[in-house]
């Protein structure tokens, strides 16, 4: 059975963690949920609302209990990565364990995916440049200016699944699983 690891933390955007979480357990992987330290985080629900902000507003999600922390990871276990967006990946990549994990599914060519601010991870561990990125707009200037091409949709590029936003999941899960399956 395949391994996938989930590396997050303290608020991750809710429907970006339980979404592939309970869709790859559906399909019969072994799914491992990480975070920095501790093994409970909250997550939380972002949404737009007009007229109310000009950005996304963010409320509590459902409390995560993890699997590991950082300090247990070890990516030779896993046979994919999956990095939630929401406001977590912006700590998350502080933590130099977390860059070399990110590093490692490139470095061997295991299958990856990412959305929203998931990406800062990528850009953080340095395996952007020359490659097709999608992310929450808000972060093309990060992705350029990693040297990675900004594409505003849902986009494969060779062992890189990533999307926008939590709406573009069910065509994420779906790539993603084409690579896990292949």
């Amino acid at each position: 059975m395949k391994k996938v690891l989930i590396l997050t933390g303290d608020a991750s955007e809710a429907l970006e963690v339980f979404y592939p979480l309970y869709r790859l357990r559906e399909e019969g992987f072994d799914v491992k949920v990480a975070t920095p330290g501790r093994k409970l985080v909250q997550t939380v629900v972002h949404d737009m609302e007009p007229g109310v902000m000009e950005t996304y507003t963010e409320k509590l999600g459902y409390r995560l209990e993890a699997d590991l922390t950082l300090k247990e990871v070890n990516p030779e276990d896993f046979d994919a990565l999956f990095i939630p967006g929401g406001r977590a990946p912006e700590y998350v990549r502080t933590h130099q364990k977390a860059v070399e994990v990110v590093r490692h599914f490139f470095e061997k060519n295991k299958p990856v995916a990412t959305l929203c601010h998931g990406p800062q991870l990528l850009v953080a561990a340095g395996v952007v440049k020359g490659r097709k990125v999608s992310a929450f707009y808000v972060l093309k200037a990060d992705v350029e200016m990693a040297g990675g091409e900004y594409v505003d949709g849902v986009v494969v590029d060779k062992n890189l699944v990533s999307g926008r936003a939590w709406p573009d999941l069910p065509e994420i899960m779906r790539e993603f699983l084409k690579l896990l399956k292949g």
